[in-house]
């Protein structure tokens, strides 16, 4: 640690601070109403919460954590500790509050401010160390009482924290202006993508093949066309595999009633569908599929981190993102027999559909823009691999727009914990069919348009990352004394603490009893 300035000096906060004080100062009535803080309440890394809700004291004496106007809370459980969970209890209904069991509470007493020790465990320093000492299973790990007891903590005098605490909050809110700015481009970025997208999907982004053609004096193939055109060859695909097979068994028709075992593919519903533009169609995702398979199944302790022993990469649904890419930078590996890869390798062009996952991430889709050699996949995933004559960039794109993922809302099936998407529902989801040229068109503008708008959103992301490093370098300067000057006329921190210790003994002398509480001086505001 940097050299501390002469009038500080370094204490357990045990010392400056009741750790989990069992009760408010004063007595409140069991019909008060006091804020009702859950976790979800308190912001990350911001220091603030939201005091807003309120119970009845009688109600939340018993079962929760109580805490008082100034307290700090600490969120103790993972991951809410890591994600720094820590804010400064204010404007609570009724000075009072009680809340979530997984607080630790902090409680200051005359010799350091709340404020001062809200930005000292805001720092990712203590986190760490935090993390280091949690104890538990596995998903239920807390940061035991002692850790913040024997914190040892900077205590500078009193005028000089109250500075500190001053220019902390100065830089903080210029920096949380900036953030909220970020923040909006963000919000922005996510609208113009979800615009963007629907134009595509409605027509609106590129000339249709319909102006075009009446421009240029030229004839084109409308979609309607296009999708018959495909059923056809696709039948004709499927009447030769199925006579191929019918010989190799020694079983040459002598009719065509063979053919009548071919299973036409169900066109969607269209009623109440909007009207498309010239020239498109509507298709169900059935009608354009030339194969749907869900992926190949492994345990997690198949799973390797490296491709020893020729293993595949076996893609899942982390390795799709929301904008409808695969990332291929986290993968794992599985051995799988050369029948399985054969079954389930994916190819450029394969679109990879989240079928089973939370609520929120259920859907996910994604487009295999490259060549995984061996690649294959979970059985999360629904491998579907387009007909010929269709741009699997633009249905791709299509299936993370609003209006396709407001189908799959339709039928989802959701438990309370987990969603599905079956692959008998989500094969009967209509898809908007443009005339292929338009379909390539659309979809290059659309890479255009999204690698712009993906680019600005890491720069945004960046900006984002360095205001958080800004505001650690601020609470390490603040913490190393070098943030505001030093005042010679300063009470030094120590001088501070006896004269403390000696006014508490003399009001413990002055008859509290054994079992009565600890007596504290008054927090400074």
């Amino acid at each position: 640690m940097t050299q501390l300035p002469g009038s500080w000096t370094i204490v357990p906060l045990g010392q400056v601070a009741e750790i989990n004080p069992p009760q408010p100062d004063h007595a409140v009535a069991d019909d008060a109403q006091v804020s009702f803080v859950p976790m979800a309440a308190v912001e990350e890394r911001t220091g603030r919460l939201d005091p807003s809700e309120t119970r009845a004291w009688g109600d939340v004496r018993k079962g929760y954590k109580r805490f008082q106007e100034r307290d700090v809370l600490f969120a103790k459980i993972t991951p809410c500790m890591e994600n720094g969970k820590v804010a400064l209890a204010e404007r609570l209904h009724g000075g009072v509050g009680a809340g979530s069991t997984e607080f630790h509470v902090v409680r200051p007493t005359g010799a350091i401010l709340p404020r001062f020790v809200l930005h000292y465990l805001l720092q990712e320093s203590i986190r760490r160390d935090a993390r280091q000492v949690m104890q538990g299973a596995a998903g239920q790990l807390r940061v035991p009482e002692s850790f913040l007891a024997d914190l040892e903590i900077v205590l500078p005098p009193l005028h000089e924290q109250e500075r500190i605490v001053s220019e902390i909050d100065a830089h903080f809110t210029r920096l949380d202006a900036a953030v909220s700015a970020l923040e909006r481009v963000r919000a922005n970025l996510k609208r113009y993508r979800a615009s963007v997208l629907k134009a595509a999907c409605e027509g609106r982004l590129v000339p249709t093949e319909a102006e075009l053609a009446r421009r240029e004096g030229r004839d084109y193939e409308p979609a309607d066309v296009l999708l018959e055109r495909i059923l056809k060859e696709r039948r004709a695909r499927w009447e030769a595999e199925e006579l191929a097979r019918l010989r190799a068994q020694g079983r040459e028709p002598t009719d065509d009633r063979w053919k009548r075992r071919y299973k036409e593919p169900e066109p969607p519903d269209t009623s109440g569908l909007p009207e498309l533009p010239e020239g498109w169609v509507w298709a169900s995702i059935d009608q354009v599929v030339s194969d749907a398979q869900v992926g190949l199944v492994r345990n997690r302790s198949d799973q390797h981190s490296s491709p020893e022993g020729e293993r595949s990469p076996y893609l899942k649904m982390n390795n799709i993102d929301q904008d409808g890419n695969i990332n291929l930078d986290d993968l794992v590996y599985v051995s799988a027999t050369p029948d399985e890869v054969q079954r389930y390798i994916v190819q450029v062009g394969d679109i990879l559909f989240n079928t089973r996952n939370s609520v929120e991430l259920v859907g996910k889709t994604g487009l295999v823009a490259k060549i995984v050699p061996n690649a294959v996949y979970n059985n999360n995933l629904l491998r579907i691999r387009l007909v010929p004559g269709l741009c699997p960039a633009f249905i791709a794109r299509q299936m993370v727009g609003p209006e396709f993922k407001s189908s799959l809302g339709k039928v989802k099936s959701a438990t309370t914990n987990v969603a599905a998407i079956y692959q008998k529902d989500l094969t009967r989801l209509p898809l908007r069919i443009p005339p292929r040229r338009e379909q390539e068109r659309i979809a290059r503008e659309l890479d255009r348009q999204l690698s712009i708008i993906e680019r600005l959103g890491r720069a945004v992301e960046e900006w984002s990352q360095r205001a958080n490093r800004l505001r650690q370098s601020i609470l390490k300067r603040a913490f190393e004394g070098r943030l505001v000057p030093q005042d010679p006329s300063d009470e030094p921190a120590s001088v501070l603490l006896e004269r403390i210790r000696a006014e508490r003994g003399s009001r413990a002398g002055g008859g509290q009893g054994a079992r009565g509480r600890r007596a504290t001086v008054p927090v400074p505001r």
